[in-house]
């Protein structure tokens, strides 16, 4: 019998139990583990930058199809957060418009993390790649990775045109594609604090990242303009059970904690973004096309509870008036900087 065979004889024997753990068991003891790992790294090695295409049948060999075949069944399960993630995906495909309000902010985030020419730079969950791309402008070997193909797209025409070298990655901040300590510095803005993990999160940028090494991430404290706009859609669609809200990083004392002894010399600055807004009303719609979760939020509302949506819209609006002046809607926001032990 076949490796593949064995493993499609496995799936089947375990296709009313829970794959996640009993299947991934099965398939270590049938001894193909390491075909399948060794093609996995074939298979990223060769990415280039993107997702990795599948290839043609019927140039399949064997290992080639133990990957597609694992890929195929165990990934959906593997990950309890695979569909919300497949859902982030969607949702920030629509982003690029905003890159125009986060590029003034990338610079500052580099200037936090004392970014230098020459160093290897990570950007998770990069979206256009404004952090990476000025983060190359200033010398650094920069990397961006984003679980969103359509933003990856942007990011590398904007990189294109910038004149500078950026290696793009499709992949998940929870499962970085990178060995360990491959980069002196790793920085995120308003990215990670996405991920449903943030455990899982920090231990991946932490494991890429060399010793000596800085972290840094920009965040929305949850007392202020973003934290409060997200605290109000989740009234209306909680996050998954389990999920921290992604504000919580921009509370020190939770950023702390989840740091924890792995490194030292934790600095923490605020900062503000303000973004011109013709009125509170044009703000939410233009949100209402651009931000991942609202976009979730408002197709489910219109859908299941109209009047819902047209209360949200008016707290959303109500929100927005408090932090408004002159056409300019502020938002504050928190950068953290940390040393790797």
């Amino acid at each position: 019998m076949s490796a593949v065979d064995h493993l499609r004889l496995v799936h089947e024997d375990h296709r009313r139990v829970d794959r996640t753990g009993t299947v991934l068991q099965a398939f270590v003891q049938s001894g193909a583990c390491d075909t399948l790992s060794s093609r996995a790294a074939s298979h990223a090695q060769q990415a280039e930058g993107s997702a990795t295409r599948r290839p043609e049948p019927d140039t399949l060999d064997q290992n080639e199809e133990i990957f597609l075949f694992m890929n195929a069944q165990l990934s959906p399960t593997a990950d309890p957060f695979f569909q919300f993630k497949q859902a982030q995906k969607q949702g920030w495909a629509h982003f690029a418009p905003l890159e125009m309000v986060t590029i003034p902010q990338a610079p500052r985030l580099i200037r936090h993390a004392k970014v230098r020419s020459g160093d290897r730079v990570l950007d998770v969950a990069c979206g256009t790649g404004v952090v990476s791309i000025t983060a190359a402008r200033l010398g650094a070997q920069a990397t961006g990775l984003d679980l969103t193909p359509e933003l990856l797209e942007r990011a590398r025409e904007n990189a294109r045109i910038s004149g500078v070298a950026v290696e793009f990655h499709e992949g998940d901040a929870e499962s970085l594609l990178f060995a360990d300590a491959s980069f002196d510095v790793v920085l995120s803005q308003f990215g990670h604090i996405f991920a449903p993990r943030p455990e899982v999160a920090i231990a991946e940028m932490l494991r890429v990242l060399k010793p000596g090494g800085t972290m840094a991430f920009s965040t929305w404290p949850p007392e202020l303009y973003v934290g409060r706009s997200m605290a109000l859609s989740s009234q209306y669609l909680p996050p998954p059970p389990g999920m921290p809200s992604p504000m919580l990083w921009g509370d020190p004392n939770v950023v702390r904690e989840r740091l924890g002894n792995k490194v030292k010399d934790v600095v923490f600055h605020r900062a503000r973004m303000d973004v011109p807004v013709l009125s509170v009303q044009v703000h939410r719609a233009n949100a209402e096309r651009t931000v991942g979760p609202l976009i979730k939020l408002v197709d489910a509302l219109s859908a299941s509870a109209p009047e819902k949506l047209e209360q949200l819209r008016k707290e959303f609006e109500a929100l927005a008036v408090e932090y408004l002046e002159d056409n300019l809607l502020r938002q504050d926001y928190l950068m953290t900087r940390a040393t790797k032990i």
